[in-house]
């Protein structure tokens, strides 16, 4: 008799039958749906306390309402890797307010203005995704602070885990004065068809989002998982083109586009059918892998295409155009005029960093000069809307007194920089305030220079802050000293652009956190005395000698 076929092993995948936990993460997420622990935090871990919580609630599904435990404070970058999980938890929480297209009103500004004041200990961080994030938070404060938050309309639910996350959008959207197209519309509708639906609450990883008619391209598509982009056709018609399998981490990837033209009143659909392709055909059994990237890049576009257009919409889409390329600065810093005569002014706290008292000032100055109405952006800025011309000026003051940078730096305007060791478990380095010192001391060293220049700081290998695709990435890791002694320090990525290149790594070069200052400097000195009229920082990088690098 011929010998047995061995079953390929499957990875994972639902729609071709593979169904059983493949993983630890699989299993709790088969055991109990992560939305349903909200209860539990509400009727029973909020009165009983933190010892309270079972563990696969704790480090599972807490974060399908943007909880994630904080690090214990002490624990060197050394034991990242080493120690379980309870060795490294506090008893204290990270949670994530999600701003869906990144705007906030007046009362939602001071809704998490009082929130980081009374619950947080005074902190906040904007993030790269829109996001306020807070630290110190306590289990017993949790569901008064959703109150507080559902209240304005704010939610923290599926702000993490393996969900659809915040859907990121232009802050300037139906306001810009050269956009191509107002995407808030299908961002509301998609967030209220279907964030917090079971149909989705159960996806092989994180899913992230973004939707933007933005002339710049604030919302970086290339690196989401989907996209979708303002364009026109040749009719003359204002849709979308969708992107889909963007992602960094370990393994960066850029987004592919299908090549469609999607009618904005079909692009809630369309983003359905592109979720329900990841969630059926995603592969589940190597959690590594699990991204809708991998899957993307397995398939290629054009077989994702087929599957969703055959399986999933029923119909096929049209042929559509690519989106024009992007401006060189996406964030929407500075003094710029509205599509109603009025303006916007983009302001730069330092690495997102900010806090109660700071923001409570912003709702301020927002009303007192604006309409109240502000904005996040993916870039860890914000952005004060419906400026009369009259108050442009005044309102750059005001924001300067307290540290708020309406005409910045390069190196304020352009520096991003992860949570880093002071919270995060994963971290192995000190980030945030390693980056605003070195924004602080760069500004003295080179006073003058004013060229576009991204730096992004990261703690570990998992790029929150972008890393590949900045001009100069850190990542931080340990290293080796001149004395020989084990300390905090970086691994640099050079000349990366989103959508366009990765950064180059030169062989051997890594700084320690002491010595990365001396280094920038040199390395954007050379830039400066060796580039062409007009020449990137990117473009520079690929024709340098590694000398010059070094």
């Amino acid at each position: 008799m011929p010998p047995a076929t061995k079953r390929k092993r499957g990875e994972g995948q639902w729609a071709l039958g593979y169904r059983e936990p493949l993983n630890k993460n699989e299993e709790n997420k088969k055991n109990d749906d992560g939305l349903n622990v909200r209860r539990r935090i509400v009727d029973v871990y909020s009165k009983a306390g933190f010892d309270s919580i079972d563990p696969a609630d704790l480090r599972g599904r807490f974060r399908w309402f943007g909880l994630y435990t904080q690090r214990k404070p002490g624990i060197d970058g050394g034991k990242t890797g080493m120690l379980e999980d309870e060795e490294l938890d506090d008893r204290y929480f990270m949670m994530r307010v999600r701003i869906d297209g990144g705007r906030l009103t007046g009362p939602q500004l001071r809704a998490i203005a009082d929130i980081s004041t009374e619950y947080a200990r005074g902190t906040a961080d904007i993030t790269d995704r829109q996001n306020v994030q807070y630290h110190w938070i306590a289990i017993e404060d949790v569901p008064a602070i959703w109150e507080r938050l559902e209240a304005v309309g704010l939610s923290t639910m599926e702000a993490c885990g393996d969900t659809p996350r915040v859907i990121i959008g232009c802050p300037l959207a139906g306001i810009a004065a050269d956009e191509v197209l107002d995407a808030s519309p299908e961002i509301r509708e998609i967030h209220d068809r279907y964030i917090g639906s079971r149909e989705f609450s159960n996806l092989p990883r994180k899913f992230k989002s973004a939707l933007s008619g933005c002339a710049a391209h604030c919302t970086v598509h290339e690196i989401n998982d989907v996209a979708f982009v303002g364009v026109v056709n040749d009719d003359g018609e204002v849709g979308y083109q969708a992107f889909v399998g963007g992602g960094l981490s370990t393994n960066p990837m850029f987004a592919k586009s299908l090549g469609v033209f999607v009618k904005p009143e079909q692009a809630h659909e369309v983003w359905k059918g592109i979720i329900s392709v990841f969630r059926d055909y995603g592969y589940r059994r190597l959690r590594h892998r699990a991204r809708i990237k991998f899957l993307v890049n397995d398939w290629g576009a054009a077989r994702f295409r087929e599957v969703l257009e055959k399986e999933y919409l029923g119909y096929a889409l049209p042929d559509g155009p690519e989106p024009a390329a992007p401006l060189p600065r996406r964030d929407h810093v500075g003094v710029h005029p509205q599509k109603d005569g009025r303006y916007y002014v983009g302001f730069a706290p330092r690495v997102g960093r900010v806090n109660g008292p700071l923001l409570t000032a912003v709702a301020d100055l927002a009303e007192r000069y604006g309409s109240g109405r502000v904005a996040t952006t993916v870039e860890q800025k914000m952005v004060i809307l419906d400026v009369p011309e009259e108050n442009t000026e005044p309102l750059a003051a005001a924001l300067a007194e307290h540290d708020l940078q309406v005409r910045p730096s390069t190196f304020r305007r352009q520096t991003m920089a992860c949570t880093g060791i002071e919270y995060c478990k994963l971290a192995i380095v000190e980030t945030k305030q390693r980056a605003m010192d070195l924004i602080d001391e760069l500004e003295k060293r080179l006073p003058e220079f004013d060229q576009p220049l991204t730096i992004n700081v990261n703690g570990c290998p998992n790029a929150c802050a972008r890393i590949q695709v900045a001009d100069i990435g850190l990542k931080g890791q340990l290293v080796v000293d001149e004395n020989g002694d084990q300390v905090e320090g970086f691994q640099i990525h050079l000349g990366g652009q989103v959508g366009a290149t990765f950064g180059k790594k030169v062989r051997g070069l890594k700084t320690t956190s002491d010595g990365l200052t001396d280094y920038v400097e040199r390395v954007v000195r050379k830039f400066d005395e060796q580039r062409a009229e007009g020449e990137t920082f990117a473009a520079w990088v690929q024709r340098a000698d590694d000398a010059d690098l070094k």
